[in-house]
């Protein structure tokens, strides 16, 4: 049986693994060599050379999850989740404009932000959960732009559409496919961050996406004990455009990482499983309580983006919650310095689970509540879980 006729778990655990032969070992080894031996002519497309050009130890997890997202190019690792988003970002050209989601990973603004303080590129926030406001934002963009589709430079696109769903800390669920179609209409270039779902619930290529890009660090790696960043594409020039950004910008995982990785993305599919179920439970639950003003998770039934979540989202609906909690700041805080087994911590994606106050951020935006707390759900034993933070609720009773 080939490695396409199997299912995304079991590829999890048998992708880029050394080949089946006799003596071989079961894991790759790490590779620590900054160069290699070669020849009196250089390819550095097909020779390795010099190992920011190519390791072997990166490409047992670039394959792993260039296949779970259906790519059709090789993926690109990357140092951390921010080095694989700026392989995207930072292709755009003078003058062009790049679209963010109003609520989103505040670096990924930031970046798209510094782009613009600089005279590169100009910002436009969208609302995920409006499509029509969307393709509208999209229209206008492309139309002052004068991209055309049938003339997209994806090297160096004139507008970049940058999608999150669901929306960091929000968990807004936006249209993607109605979003990546109408982006390709207009010649526009469409990626999206599937940090929060993983390939295991959601494939962005397939609903007609660009490029995705992950924080390996998060769900991917999964053990909160390595920073790594994935892109994935099947767009062969957009695939060069960010290898190139790689090289040139020096953007190099080191081997010890990408084998921390792949080891951790062996059990991505039995951790994704647990944290998703728990996470289901502890969204229904909290929303019964009479301290929590709103949850906001795509697998409750009540929630805004919940039909179409189930339309993008199979097996689950990722591992992240957030609630805004009856109570102000400083009540908020109480709350999260009372937990005794959810850890506060920013990131999120771990075994185990993290509890974060959104707002202590100072770049968050004001649209984001006070008393919101973002839930990274673990594999702990989910009655554990709830009765932590029923006690620490008291704090705010």
């Amino acid at each position: 049986m080939t490695s396409e006729r199997f299912s995304a778990d079991t590829f999890v655990v048998s992708g880029g693994r050394p080949a089946h032969e006799h003596d071989a070992p079961v894991n790759p080894p790490i590779i620590l060599s900054s160069t290699y031996r070669g020849t009196d002519t250089v390819d550095t497309v097909n020779d390795r050379v010099y190992a920011r050009f190519a390791n072997d130890t990166w490409e047992g997890m670039e394959e792993v999850v260039a296949r779970l997202e259906g790519a059709t190019q090789p993926g690109l690792l990357f140092p951390s989740g921010m080095a694989a988003v700026a392989s995207v970002i930072d292709l755009v050209p003078v003058g062009s404009v790049i679209l963010v989601p109003k609520h989103a990973y505040m670096a990924s603004v930031t970046m798209c932000k510094d782009l613009e303080r600089r005279g590169i590129a100009e910002v436009v926030r969208y609302d995920l959960e409006d499509t029509a406001s969307v393709i509208a934002a999209l229209e206008d963009a492309a139309a002052r732009t004068g991209v055309t589709p049938g003339a997209v430079d994806y090297a160096a696109p004139k507008v970049l559409i940058w999608i999150e769903s669901p929306t960091n800390p929000m968990l807004e669920v936006g249209d993607v496919p109605a979003i990546c179609a109408a982006a390709k209409r207009l010649g526009v270039v469409s990626a999206v961050d599937n940090t929060f779902s993983t390939p295991l619930v959601q494939r962005p290529l397939s609903f007609g996406a660009d490029v995705v890009v992950h924080s390996a660090t998060k769900f991917l790696a999964g053990h909160s004990d390595v920073l790594l960043g994935v892109s994935v594409t099947s767009n062969e020039v957009l695939y060069q455009a960010m290898l190139h950004h790689r090289i040139t910008n020096g953007a190099i995982a080191g081997p010890m990482e990408a084998w921390l990785g792949l080891r951790g993305l062996r059990t991505l599919a039995v951790r994704v499983e647990r944290s998703m179920a728990n996470a289901q439970v502890l969204a229904e639950r909290l929303g019964e309580h009479p301290a929590v003003v709103q949850v906001r998770y795509p697998g409750l039934p009540t929630d805004k983006g919940h039909e179409l979540a189930k339309k993008q989202m199979t097996g689950g609906f990722g591992a992240v919650l957030c609630v805004v909690l009856n109570t102000d700041a400083a009540g908020a805080q109480r709350v999260v310095e009372a937990l005794k087994l959810w850890t506060p911590a920013t990131s999120l994606g771990g075994v185990e689970s993290l509890v974060e106050r959104r707002r202590r951020h100072g770049n968050e935006p004001d649209s984001i509540p006070e008393s919101l707390l973002r839930l990274s759900v673990g594999i702990e034993n989910v009655d554990d879980l709830y009765d932590d933070l029923v006690n620490a609720l008291k704090e705010i009773a």
